[in-house]
């Protein structure tokens, strides 16, 4: 069953009129309905192009959380072989939104780390909602060190509203290990890519992010805060989350302008939702393109290279 976001509402009722056809189709042999169908099908087709050409950023932010995206358990399970989980920070627990261990790419061993939310209820609650405390940080820092001392790159997929705000979690030291977990990315003499593939929010995402090549899928969103959140504390409103989400310039688009962003990675038409195994695919083949580039560097040009990227980040989005 098709998950449809508000603004899809006019696709769903000409995808489910087709869908009604066919199915009285079936109750009745001898009713040819296929031509109206199939011209219901070019017109949803016509329409679904349509609304995502030129979408507004708070449409953008809607796609990005889409439940029926793919998420992080499902690139790992098409893209990687080998994968090995590794489990727990060594010090108080292993934190389930955070997914992490040794993998193939391509023939090629690597570290690979990222948020989980889950796809259904049970799933979600189990995952926090991608959502991590501070023994997931902990957990990613000691795979990144594992990472550096075996000479591994580093593939992070970054999805996630943001860290967890309990009160436990800052009782552990949520913002120090969001602090450490960035600092650890800055410091590995190894290639780090990071894909954004739904939403990158806050510190949380930062703390996977910072590598030396950031990309996002074509419909993702990365800010400093969520585009309600922004709303309550500028306008205290939620509801003006739409004026948030353009002020915030967090689509993939914007931030590629600003120097945030390296590559935006191409999705299926209607979003990744709509073309789950295309979208991996060509998230696969970025990660690939990406590793390509830092082939044959040393370890101090890999750090150099990373920090002089956050050095920059500005200076282009003031020239332009």
């Amino acid at each position: 069953m098709t998950n449809y976001l508000e603004f899809e509402k006019p696709l769903a009722e000409i995808e489910g009129k087709a869908e009604e056809l066919r199915a009285l189709a079936r109750q009745n042999a001898e009713m040819d309905v296929e031509q109206e169908a199939e011209a219901l099908d070019k017109k949803a087709a016509a329409l679904l192009e349509d609304l995502y050409k030129d979408m507004s950023a708070w449409r953008k932010c809607q796609v990005a959380r889409h439940p029926d995206r793919p998420h992080c358990k499902d690139y790992i399970e098409t893209l990687f072989q080998e994968y090995t989980p590794l489990a727990g920070d060594r010090n108080f627990a292993d934190d389930h939104s955070i997914m992490g261990g040794l993998a193939r790419i391509d023939d090629r061993p690597v570290v690979v780390i990222g948020h989980e939310k889950g796809h259904d209820t049970k799933t979600r609650i189990e995952r926090n909602f991608g959502m991590a405390r501070p023994e997931g940080y902990r957990k990613a820092i000691r795979l990144m060190d594992l990472a550096h001392r075996f000479k591994l790159p580093v593939i992070t997929l970054v999805d996630t509203p943001g860290a967890f705000p309990g009160k436990g979690a800052e009782e552990r030291g949520q913002s120090e290990a969001i602090a450490r977990s960035t600092q650890k990315c800055l410091e590995i003499g190894v290639p780090l890519v990071s894909i954004i593939i739904g939403e990158g929010g806050s510190g949380g995402a930062v703390a996977f992010a910072t590598a030396n090549r950031v990309a996002m899928l074509e419909h993702s969103i990365y800010s400093v805060i969520s585009p309600e959140g922004c709303a309550s504390i500028l306008w205290k409103d939620a509801e003006k989350m739409r004026e948030a989400a353009e002020a915030l310039r967090l689509t993939a688009q914007d931030l590629h302008k600003l120097g945030v962003c390296d590559l935006i990675i191409k999705e299926p038409a209607g979003g990744a939702q709509r073309g789950r195994d295309q979208a991996i695919e060509n998230v696969g083949k970025a990660i690939l393109g990406m590793l390509d580039q830092m082939s044959g560097m040393s370890p101090t040009d890999l750090i150099k290279d990373r920090r002089q990227k956050f050095l920059d980040l500005g200076s282009k989005g003031l020239a332009a």
